[in-house]
């Protein structure tokens, strides 16, 4: 059975926290939970990746950063997606996604994804409809092929409302450190916001499947953002792991109670 077909809607004003006590609480018990999680994971073996789309200035970054906060840095890594790099261009568009795949008890996250096919390279004409059509049912079998083979797939696109993303672009362009996010084609994609809507719609029709869904996150407001998109998170790559921390190894405590009687003797 096919999962409700998802739309982008109007981010609901109730969506948002507003004490910070209570954001930084929730906060804090996600990141403790997805600690667990990766220590559970890299016993187990398992692997997982989290695929984050959404408009420009809707707090991927943000959540990047809190996501890994209290992360292992060795066993996570963060793939930032943008034009094909000389040595991929003429190959076909998943090549470089297989080459990001996460090893056993690791965890990739992608910021941006193989979606770029059927969103910017769809919008800005740089491949031919045929090519962007077909892309659906590729991207779906390469899903497919991925959570067959194990991997715990999380797909969240974050949606901010068009007034909330000309505010964050004029922050970013008043704030001196933030100045380097904003960009021409930041702009350029605000003027087509139509056309990529259109294109998401598509997205969502064809490539939100039960078994790699999309689950998209109400974006004004920050707080709230981060809270439901790690608790997504926090759901799919922790279902079935058992989260209590490994039973001390027998042989490695004789040892080292060994080791210990040695050193002590060597002093006297």
């Amino acid at each position: 059975m096919a999962p409700k077909r998802l739309r982008l809607t109007a981010p609901d004003d109730a969506n948002q926290l507003r004490n910070a006590a209570d954001y930084e609480a929730q906060l804090d018990a996600l990141q403790l939970r997805l600690v667990q999680i990766q220590q559970a994971a890299m016993r187990s073996r398992e692997r997982g990746i989290v695929v984050l789309e959404g408009w420009d200035a809707a707090g991927k970054g943000g959540l990047i950063r809190r996501l890994n906060a209290r992360l292992d840095p060795r066993f996570v890594k963060v793939i930032p997606i943008a034009e094909p790099k000389p040595d991929e261009q003429g190959r076909h568009y998943l090549y470089r996604f297989w080459q990001g795949l996460p090893l056993p008890g690791t965890i990739t996250v992608f910021d941006r994804s193989w979606y770029g096919r059927v969103l910017v390279e769809r919008v800005e004409k740089l491949i031919p409809p045929s090519a962007w059509k077909r892309a659906y049912d590729e991207i779906n079998a390469f899903e497919a092929m991925l959570v067959d083979d194990g991997i715990r797939l999380v797909k969240l696109f974050l949606h901010i409302s068009a007034e909330e993303q000309i505010r964050r672009f004029k922050d970013r362009m008043e704030t001196p450190h933030k100045r380097w996010k904003l960009t021409m084609s930041d702009l350029r994609n605000l003027e087509r916001r139509g056309e990529y809507q259109r294109a998401i719609d598509d997205m969502f029709a064809h490539c939100h499947t039960r078994r790699a869904p999309w689950d998209v996150i109400a974006s004004d407001y920050k707080w709230w953002s981060r809270c439901q998109a790690m608790s997504r998170i926090v759901a799919v790559l922790g279902k079935g792991l058992s989260i209590e921390p490994a039973p001390a190894d027998p042989k490695l405590a004789r040892q080292l109670k060994s080791l210990r009687k040695k050193i002590r003797a060597r002093k006297k």
